[in-house]
C-alpha cells in the first residue's frame, strides 16, 4: 500500500477554495513524493490544469474511477 505524504478529501473543502487547496499542497511536495486526492466525481477538469500550471512537473494516475469515489495520485516529478 502506498503512503501519501498529504491526502485531500475535495468535498470537505468550498468550491472556491478546492483547486487552490490542491495546488498548494502540491507545490508543497518534495520531488518524489506523493499525494493523493479523492473526490466525489471525475476531477478531470484539475487534471487539465495541471497540464496548463505545472507541465512536466507531475504524475497523474487514478486509483478508483468511480462511480461514487474517484481517488488520484499526483506525484511530484
Amino acid at each position: 500500500m502506498q503512503s501519501f505524504a498529504k491526502v485531500i478529501n475535495v468535498p470537505d473543502y468550498p468550491p472556491k477554495e478546492k483547486h487552490p487547496t490542491i495546488f498548494k499542497a502540491f507545490d508543497e511536495l518534495a520531488s518524489g513524493e506523493t499525494m493523493q486526492i479523492v473526490n466525489d466525481h471525475d476531477p478531470r477538469p484539475l487534471l487539465y490544469q495541471f497540464m496548463m500550471e505545472r507541465p512536466e512537473q507531475f504524475n497523474w494516475e487514478y486509483s478508483a474511477e468511480g462511480p461514487e469515489i474517484w481517488k488520484v495520485s499526483i506525484s511530484k516529478k
